[in-house]
Formats: structure tokens, sequence, C-alpha cells
């Protein structure tokens, strides 16, 4: 695509942020996401400040027929905030966070990431669920479902959302909400950047400071044993406690592999220490790591694990269960794994996330269950063959687990648009009702796509 310069010229009028093309300063920066493994040129970027820029440039992208992509915290694996030769329209200069102590609700700009907004939030001694790394955007996280730490007790992310500030394809500024917009609200929670640009987000907030959170590490030669204790383990475990299961590697750089839980609870230390002490007794760990800390500071425990620039190549999918087939098979393919920084997370769903019917919201996937993450990371390019046909071919070892379904957030770019509608499932149809509604001509289809064609 070609930018006509008359109509970047008219654009920068009025348009009180940054606009850059590839021969100005700052434009590699921007154009840059948390994945190192998309290299995309956006013809023009327009770095937002407010819900007036965001209305400027989706008018101009529209009107000049650009394809318009859309970045908030640009930490989407599969890069999907980068368009080639259009318009990128960045909103990460979008910081603004107000929140309301006595009513409990923050409000934020769709520029903001995790650590900003719970730092913020901590201020009053509240907080909710928010991704479990700490640099990922709220906006993304958010529209596709946002699980996170606190889920079991709250709910995911959008099952937190009040409202949400929404630029549509025609240049609209709608406030969504139960009372108004209440469609389009409805689809925003778990249907992706499908409906429009959300300027900002209002949220539900929970008296939450501190949590009993940390690692418990054991050498890969006990996987087996941890992962059928963790099927036991997690059959009953209460809403206060959420607890992940991985087979990753040693943070030290050592390439060591590691059957590793990640726990956080929400309860107070005495009630946390009673229901952590199972796992941390259990077997003899290598690396036990838990202690009460603020709730902010457990959404960057991972944190190291996923630093920018990295490469990165995902798979992911709900499972049947935990069986003893699945378990040996996952730790036979991680034993081949070509990466010592690539993992494999197992991420459990119960509590208050799985009684919210699953019509409520465009988020379905409500059973009670696991969801596996295949997270594929290196750093060389000259090894990205042999990481992503690792990641292809452990997906495909594991498919006979699978119970049908994905999350949206973890979909790669080279996705189908059958793995589209199995990520909505039973809410696809309603999607597609409400995208021809809003956006008949698709403008906003760099994302997880939901075709108004159906």
């Amino acid at each position: 695509m070609s930018v006509d310069m008359e109509g970047l010229a008219t654009l920068s009028t009025t348009f009180s942020g940054t606009i850059l093309t590839a021969e100005d300063d700052g434009y590699d920066d921007a154009r840059r996401v948390h994945n190192g493994l998309i290299d995309k040129h956006p013809g023009v970027i327009a770095r937002c400040l407010h819900t007036a820029d965001i209305v400027d440039a989706v008018n101009y992208g529209r009107d000049e027929g650009l394809e318009i992509s859309i970045k908030g915290g640009g930490h989407n694996p599969a890069g999907l905030a980068v368009t080639d030769g259009g318009l990128m329209i960045d909103l990460s200069l979008m910081k603004g966070i107000h929140v309301d102590p006595m009513a409990k609700t923050a409000r934020a700009q769709g520029g903001v990431n995790w650590s900003e907004f719970n730092r913020a939030t901590a201020l009053h001694g509240l907080a909710v669920t928010g991704g479990a790394i700490s640099s990922t955007g709220i906006a993304g996280l958010t529209l596709g479902g946002g699980l996170g730490w606190v889920m079991s007790s709250y709910g995911m992310a959008v099952d937190n959302v009040r409202s949400i500030e929404l630029v549509t394809a025609d240049g609209q500024v709608l406030t969504v909400s139960d009372q108004e917009n209440p469609d389009l609200f409805w689809a925003c929670r778990g249907g992706g950047g499908n409906f429009g640009v959300a300027a900002s987000f209002e949220y539900d907030l929970h008296s939450l400071s501190m949590v009993t959170g940390g690692l418990i590490a054991h050498p890969l030669s006990a996987a087996g044993d941890v992962l059928r204790f963790y099927r036991e383990f997690t059959e009953d475990v209460g809403d206060d406690l959420t607890v992940f299961c991985g087979l990753v590697h040693a943070p030290d750089g050592s390439g060591a592999k590691l059957a590793a839980f990640v726990v956080c609870h929400v309860g107070d230390p005495e009630e946390a220490a009673r229901d952590l002490e199972p796992l941390k007794s259990f077997g003899e760990p290598a690396m036990v790591e838990v202690g009460v800390m603020p709730y902010p500071v457990v959404n960057t425990l991972l944190d190291g694990g996923f630093p920018e620039g990295a490469l990165n190549y995902w798979k992911s999918a709900f499972l049947s269960g935990l069986s003893d087939e699945f378990i040996d098979t996952a730790i036979g393919q991680f034993a081949t794994c070509p990466s010592p920084m690539t993992g494999m997370v197992l991420e459990h769903f119960h509590g208050e996330v799985t009684r919210i019917e699953p019509t409520a919201t465009a988020f379905p996937h409500r059973e009670r269950g696991y969801n596996l993450l295949i997270a594929g990371e290196w750093m060389d390019p000259s090894t990205t063959e042999e990481n992503t046909l690792w990641v292809k071919e452990t997906y495909e070892a594991l498919q006979p687990h699978f119970r049908g379904g994905r999350y949206v957030n973890y979909l790669g770019g080279d996705e189908t648009s059958e793995a589209v509608k199995s990520s909505y499932g039973i809410v696809y149809d309603r999607l597609v009702d409400v995208k021809r509604r809003y956006d008949p001509d698709n403008l906003f289809h760099l994302n997880q796509n939901i075709d108004p064609g159906g």
C-alpha cells in the first residue's frame, strides 16, 4: 500500500499525537512489538494521545483505503498489532489511569500495561484479574478474555469490565456497557479487536493488597509424579488458590529442565500456608520460593522468561483432562525441546471463572479444567525453523487429548478461520451478527478475525 502525502498532511492538521513514517526518528522503535519474530513496516504510524486522535486516525485510514492495525501493549504473540504498508494506530502513549477508591473502580486508557495498572490500583489496596506477565497490555488481554492469577476468585478480566469507550469503524465514539450499546459490550468482552478501537476501559476492583505466591520446582525426572499430583490436587482446590503447572527451563540459564508449580493465594497468610503445604511438601523439590508479597509482584514472577524481542511461536488448546497418556506424551516431547527458553504450561480453570454462563460474555470457555500453552521461545533467528517445527509437532502429538476450544489470546498469526471459530465456539454466530452491524466492511480485520460474511 502507498501512502498519499496529501491525506497525511490533512491528518496532521488536527492530530495531537505523533505521526511517523519510515524516514522519521522513532519509527523503528514504534513499529516493534514484543515478539521478535514479527518484522513488519507500516506505511504510517499514528501515535495517539487521546480519543480524538483515534477518531482522526480511523477516519484517515478508512478514507485512504489503508489496512489498519491497532497496537495497545504490543504483547500478543501473533503480531497482528502491526500492518505491512498500512496504518498502525498506536495507543502505547495513552497511559492515563484514574482510580476511584470509594466506588472501587478504575478507568484506564488503551496503552496501559498491567504493571502500570496494578501499581495504580495497589495504592488503594485494590486489584483485578490481569494476566500472568506484567508487561502485557490491558487492552488486548481484556478484549480476548483475560485469564490471570486471581480468576478463580474474581473471574476473568472481561468479567470485571464495567464499560469501554470504543471508536467504531465509522468514527463514532461509543460508550459500551450493560446500559449503553449492550450488544457491542457483550461482543467486546471476548471478541478481541474486531469491533473498534478501545480507547479506555472501566473495571470493577476488589479489595486485595497481599497474596502468597511463588514457585515450587522439581527436576524433570520427577515430572510424571508432579503432573499426576497436580491432577489430584486440583480436583478440589478452593477459590482462593490458583495453581499453574509447567514443564519449563531453569531461569539461571543452565538449560536444566524442570517441572514447576506457580501459585497465587489471595487468602490470609495462615490459610494460605495450610492450603499450600501439600504442594510444598510433595516429593523432593529442587526449589521452593513461596512467600507473602504485594499482588503486583506475583504478576512479575514469570516476566524474566518472556523478554522483549525474543522470538515466539505458540500453540494452545483446552484439554479433556490430564490422562496418564497425555502426561507421558507431554514429558517425552519436552525432553526433545530445542530451546532453553521454551515451556509448556497448564493453566487451571476453576472457581468463579467457571460459574459464569458460557454465553454471558463472548468468552465461552467456562468449563472446569485445563488450558495448555506450548510457548516456543528462542533468541537465534537461525533456529526458527526447528523451534516452530517442534511446537507444531508437540501440538499434533497432544491433539488426541484436546476437548475443543482455543484461547483467542494465544492464537498465532498463521491460524485458520476454523481455529478462530473454535476459539469462539457457541458464541461465534452471535459475534458475526454484531460484526455485521458495526463493521460490515471488516475495516478491523488484523486480529483473530470474525468475518462479517460468516
